[in-house]
C-alpha cells in the first residue's frame, strides 16, 4: 500500500521530518521530529514540531507512533513535547540505543540514575519487527554502520533511511562515530539496495549542495545508479576507501554535545535545577 508522506524541513540543520499516514483509516507516525534549538542563546522553541501538529490537526489525523532512525548528532529530538500532545503515540528507535548510551554515558557523566538499557523509550525495535500504521503494514530494517542503533522504517511502498543514505547528489553518511563501520554500513545500503527500484526513499537530511533546493524523495533506482558514494555496482573495498577517506575530513557536528545527551534519552530535557533552570553538560576534550 502506499502512505501518504508529509515532508517538513528544518533549514537550521537541514533535517526532515515526517508525517506518514494511512489515508483510509487517518492512521499516522511522526518520523525523526525537530526540536529547535538556538545554540548561541541556549534557548529551545517548538516552531519545527508545531508544524507537525498543525498537519495533524489539519487532516483530522491520529498519530500512534513517534518514530527515531537513530539518536540524531547534529539536531534534537523534539519527541517529548509531542508525546505530551499525543499521549496514545509510542515513542520508539531500534535497539542499539542500549549500547550507544553505554558509549556515551562516561562522555556526559551519566550517574547509575540514568539508565543505559534503552528503558527511556516505549518500544526498542530489532530487526525485522513489524507493526503497522492503520491498514499500512510497516517493517523495521537494520541499519547499523553510522551508529549502532540506526534502524530504517519500510512503510508501504516507502523507506524511510535515517542517516544512512543522502540523496544521490550527495552519498551516505559519515562512519566515524563510536560504534560505526563504513563495512557495515556498505552491507546495510546493499539490502536496502535489494528492494524494488520503484521504493520511495525518504533521506533524513538535505543541505542542497551545489546551490539546488533541498529535497527529501529519490527511489532505490536512482540511488543504485546515481549516488555518489555507492553506486548499485561499487565494491565494498572501494566504497570503504572512499568513506574512510572522507570521514578523516569531517569536522564534528555543530549540534553534537547537545543533541546527544537529549536524543540517547528519547528527547528528554535535563531536569531542573533548584533555581529552576536546565543544564546540558559540556564535556572538555572527550570528542
Amino acid at each position: 500500500m502506499r502512505p501518504d508522506v508529509a515532508a517538513f524541513h528544518d533549514p537550521a540543520t537541514g533535517t526532515w521530518s515526517y508525517v506518514v499516514s494511512d489515508p483510509s483509516t487517518r492512521t499516522a507516525a511522526v518520523i525523526d521530529p525537530v526540536l529547535d534549538f538556538d545554540a548561541k542563546a541556549a534557548r529551545t522553541t517548538h516552531g519545527s514540531a508545531q508544524k507537525l501538529v498543525d498537519h495533524v490537526r489539519e487532516h483530522d489525523l491520529d498519530v500512534r507512533w513517534l518514530l527515531e532512525t537513530h539518536a540524531h548528532a547534529d539536531h534534537l529530538s523534539d519527541a517529548q513535547w509531542l508525546l505530551e500532545r499525543w499521549p496514545g503515540a509510542t515513542v520508539a528507535i531500534g535497539s542499539g540505543i542500549a549500547q550507544t548510551q553505554r558509549s556515551f554515558a562516561p562522555v556526559f557523566g551519566f550517574g547509575d540514575d540514568v539508565a543505559t538499557d534503552g528503558s527511556q523509550f516505549g518500544r526498542l525495535f530489532e530487526a525485522g519487527d513489524r507493526f503497522a500504521i492503520g491498514a499500512i503494514d510497516a517493517e523495521v530494517i537494520g541499519a547499523p554502520g553510522h551508529t549502532a542503533d540506526c534502524v530504517a522504517y519500510r512503510i508501504g511502498d516507502a523507506l524511510f533511511c535515517g542517516d544512512t543514505l543522502f540523496m544521490p547528489d550527495s552519498g551516505t553518511a559519515r562512519t566515524d562515530f563510536p560504534n560505526a563501520d563504513a563495512a557495515t554500513l556498505y552491507r546495510t545500503i546493499q539490502s536496502f539496495y535489494a528492494l524494488p527500484d520503484d521504493t520511495r526513499v525518504f533521506v533524513c537530511h538535505d543541505y542542497g549542495p551545489n546551490g539546488r533546493a533541498p529535497a527529501c524523495e529519490t527511489t532505490i533506482g536512482a540511488q543504485k545508479r546515481d549516488n555518489i558514494h555507492l553506486r548499485g555496482d561499487t565494491p565494498e573495498a572501494e566504497y570503504v576507501a572512499l568513506r574512510q577517506a572522507r570521514d578523516a575530513t569531517l569536522p564534528m557536528p555543530a549540534l553534537i554535545l547537545p543533541s546527544l545527551q537529549v536524543n540517547l534519552l528519547a528527547g528528554a530535557l535535563p531536569p531542573t535545577s533548584g533555581n529552576g533552570t536546565r543544564y546540558l553538560r559540556i564535556p572538555l576534550d572527550r570528542i
